[in-house]
C-alpha cells in the first residue's frame, strides 16, 4: 500500500496558495510542491487532494491510503457531503477520481505528523510570487 500525505496552504484568505504531496511506500518516495494561484486555505486543501489523486491515476497507484491534517476534507470525503456548496464541485471531482482506484482510504492526522507535506505546500506558495 502506498501512503500519500497531503496539505494545502494559503498566505492570506484568499491568497497565494500551494499544495504539498508526499508519497511513500513500496520502495517509492516522491515529493510534489504545486503552486495553486490565489485561493482560500480550504480550497487549497481540496486541490492538494485532487492533485494527489491525479498523480495516483497517472502513475497507476491503485491501492492508496491518504493522510491529511484537514478535518474539513477528511469529513467531506467520509460523508461524501459538504455544507458549503462552494466546495461541492471540488468534492465531486475528488470522489470521482477516488473511485478510479482499487482501494482508497483517507485518515485524519495531526499536523505534527504531516510536516513534509506542509513544508512542500509552503514552498509552493513562494513559487506563486
Amino acid at each position: 500500500m502506498i501512503e500519500i500525505y497531503i496539505d494545502g496552504a494559503s498566505a492570506g484568505d484568499p491568497g497565494p496558495s500551494g499544495a504539498g504531496i508526499f508519497i511513500k511506500g513500496n520502495g517509492i518516495v516522491e515529493k510534489y510542491s504545486v503552486p495553486l494561484g490565489e485561493m482560500s486555505n480550504h480550497e487549497a486543501e481540496y486541490y492538494s487532494l485532487i492533485k494527489a489523486l491525479e498523480i495516483c491515476i497517472e502513475k497507476n497507484y491503485k491501492i492508496v491510503s491518504f493522510r491529511t491534517d484537514s478535518q474539513l476534507v477528511d469529513r467531506a470525503i467520509e460523508k461524501e457531503y459538504v455544507k458549503n456548496k462552494r466546495f461541492a464541485p471540488l468534492l465531486k471531482q475528488a470522489l470521482d477520481y477516488s473511485k478510479q482506484l482499487d482501494l482508497f482510504f483517507m485518515k485524519w492526522i495531526p499536523s505534527s505528523q504531516n510536516k513534509v507535506a506542509d513544508e512542500l505546500a509552503r514552498a509552493a506558495i513562494i513559487r506563486n510570487k
